[in-house]
């Protein structure tokens, strides 16, 4: 079995969501080849999480689900990004709720660190850029490297942020 966790960025920009779904299948075979059954791990977050479950589950594999505070799906307020969470959380095999009453920093890098002790790798779906302000992508890659984690980044050609959604 082959577990691999998600990091990556929730502001988008259009066309750019279809290019990771063009890219992870390969990066998912990739990384699985020879493992046996796939598991995905996300925190299911609007942009590059809910795209890597989505690929996840498209290659056959399971998904668990890391959600970094209490109603978390209460803080999505776009109806379609809430369509998508409540269709990842309904196919999810595994859903895990951090102890936070309520959105913060601590909870996210709780739910960042949670996804790498499970992982056998990171998928990083990141610009190169560092954060700006705490936490992130860009944390996120560090710590996994600090652990000896293997990193995949995947920032295809033409991809773009853009706009929270």
């Amino acid at each position: 079995m082959r577990t691999i966790a998600v990091t990556g960025h929730m502001d988008l920009a259009e066309g750019t969501e279809k290019l990771l779904r063009d890219a992870l299948p390969a990066l998912l075979r990739e990384l699985s080849a020879g493992a046996g059954e796939l598991t995905g791990v996300s925190c299911l977050a609007p942009g590059a999480d809910s795209v890597f479950a989505e690929a996840v589950l498209d290659a056959g594999g399971a998904l668990a689900v890391v959600l970094p505070f209490h109603d978390y799906r209460r803080s999505l307020t776009d109806p379609a990004v809430r369509e998508r969470f409540d269709r990842l959380v309904a196919a999810a095999s595994e859903v895990t709720v951090l102890p936070y009453p309520e959105a913060s920093l601590a909870a996210f890098e709780a739910a960042n660190s949670a996804l790498l002790r499970r992982a056998d790798a990171l998928v990083a779906v990141w610009d190169g850029q560092p954060p700006a302000k705490g936490g992130g992508t860009a944390t996120t890659v560090a710590e996994a490297r600090e652990a000896g984690l293997p990193v995949r980044v995947l920032w295809p050609e033409g991809a773009h942020r853009g706009a929270a959604r």
